[in-house]
């Protein structure tokens, strides 16, 4: 028997017994016989109803306070329910007037899986909160509190492979190599490696891992593989000049919270406040991108150019459904199923125009610039204006520096396979993907035009790609244009 939450409110009501709503329009209905959580039923029956048409856009819902007297239930249930299908991007609430259906709906399939692109709403918080030393830094810069050296300041930073990890456990179910987890372990790593290259940071860095784990799906063996994976890309990073070393981590075991595993690091560094990159990006500076796929001097194999972001999308909109009746672990239940491994491609399929499998591409280690950003900032110095991790918001992270700045994005590199067979499974739109997917390039170095030759210089000359994909003008506000391959213009 199903046992409500303390969100419900007492009644007398029968096992067996449905509730629904008074207002027969409205077709809301609660089965006391079923496991799912009251807020659950409710999100799943709305956002159907949105789906089949029954309810229009612009239509009006039915306010928390009515939905929760009509079925006794607890005000704050119902404004759960709300707030997830908001955050889907399926209502919105309207000041003073409760929630409507949005206008225009579905068409962030990344949100309906319950992931935000931008992460607006965090940065809403965020945004509000001390910018530390440096407010236009890619990272948050305080004083060395570590060692009170007033030269000095401390960054710290924190990040993770995300469901990237999700994709190499169902490699690992399906082939059993553990080994797929060190590609995982450099994801951890190079993710916050890399945002703390995008403030200057090239002095010692001092790494810690995390992995929360379910420990009967995920055995000593996957554990074993990600600490020797890490051990092993420091060290080869060492190798590279870049000081990074490891100062331990945890190993939760919580299978009550994860049915996989997730895998996350912190890192911490000093450095000198001289030397930190301010991002104070302006007008008239040129924007050069590094590749993110190719294989670069210090790599031991090529790169599809996936990174750790968009890692959601790319799983599920690739990904046959077959996995989801084999792992459902794998994948949370409230998500629409429609959005659930519903790609065309098994892991071991061929990526069209790739020498790539699916499985191979996804997985593709996630790349470090650190080897090229260390030779820029020691040849070129403060003449690098501004560095940008395309990390969370890709293309568009560029609108979170400077001032005043139209970022002209004119020049990109040709889209690379697997973000192209991204696209073509999943009818997502061009404006969606430059937010989610890198497209082609993951690092951007601003620079005068007369320091650009020298950019190029020093990443041909580490065997990685780069070129000029744009530059800045003045604006009002910081905007950015990106002029695709199709010809075709996005605004943001």
């Amino acid at each position: 028997m199903y046992h409500y939450s303390d969100t419900v409110a007492p009644t007398n009501r029968q096992p067996h017994q449905v509730t629904e709503m008074k207002d027969p329009a409205m077709k809301i209905s609660l089965n006391a016989d079923v496991a799912t959580p009251v807020f659950q039923q409710i999100m799943d029956q709305l956002h159907f109803a949105i789906n089949a048409g029954e309810l229009q856009p612009g239509d009006a819902l039915p306010s928390i306070r009515q939905v929760a007297g009509d079925l006794g239930i607890a005000p704050n249930t119902v404004a759960k329910a709300y707030r997830q299908l908001e955050f889907r991007g399926l209502i919105e609430g309207i000041a003073r007037t409760g929630y409507v259906v949005r206008q225009e709906t579905g068409n962030s399939r990344y949100q309906a899986r319950g992931v935000s692109a931008d992460k607006s709403e965090v940065h809403q918080v965020v945004d509000n909160q001390e910018r530390g030393l440096f407010p236009n830094a890619f990272c948050k810069i305080t004083e060395d509190y570590l060692s009170g050296d007033p030269g000095k300041c401390n960054v710290i930073h924190a990040d993770g492979a995300g469901t990237k990890s999700i994709v190499a456990y169902l490699w690992y179910k399906e082939t059993g190599d553990a080994s797929v987890f060190r590609g995982i372990a450099q994801d951890s790593v190079v993710m916050n490696l890399d945002d703390l290259l995008s403030v200057g940071v090239d002095g010692r860095i001092l790494i810690s891992n995390t992995v929360n784990r379910n420990a009967m799906n995920c055995p000593g063996e996957v554990i074993a593989e990600l600490i020797d994976g890490t051990e092993t890309f420091l060290a080869s990073m060492r190798d590279e000049g870049v000081n990074i070393y490891s100062g331990g981590g945890e190993t939760a075991d919580v299978g009550d919270m994860t049915g996989t595993i997730l895998v996350d690091s912190c890192a911490v560094a000093i450095m000198e406040k001289r030397r930190v990159v301010t991002n104070e990006i302006g007008p008239g500076l040129s924007i050069v991108g590094l590749s993110s796929t190719g294989q670069a001097r210090w790599e031991t194999s090529a790169n599809s150019g996936m990174g750790s972001n968009g890692l959601t999308s790319a799983r599920h909109d690739l990904r046959c459904h077959d996995y989801a009746g084999k792992y459902p672990e794998s994948f949370d239940a409230s998500i629409d199923p429609a959005l659930v491994y519903c790609g065309p491609y098994r892991l071991d399929d061929p990526l069209p125009d790739s020498a790539f499998t699916v499985g191979e591409a996804i997985l593709s280690p996630t790349r470090t610039y650190a080897p090229v950003i260390y030779r820029i900032r020691a040849e070129l110095g403060d003449a690098v204006a501004g560095l940008v991790h395309c990390s969370g918001g890709a293309q568009t992270k560029c609108l979170r520096f400077g001032n005043g700045t139209h970022f002209i994005k004119d020049n990109l590199f040709a889209v690379p396979p697997l973000f192209r067979a991204i696209q073509q499974a999943s009818g997502t739109s061009w404006q969606e993907m430059y937010k989610v997917f890198n497209m082609g390039h993951r690092m951007e170095v601003y620079v005068p035009p007369a320091a650009v030759d020298d950019v190029l210089e020093i990443a041909r000359s580490q065997n990685l790609e780069a070129q000029v994909i744009g530059h800045t003008e003045p604006s009002d506000h910081n905007r950015l244009t990106i002029s695709a391959a199709d010809g075709r213009h996005y605004e943001y």
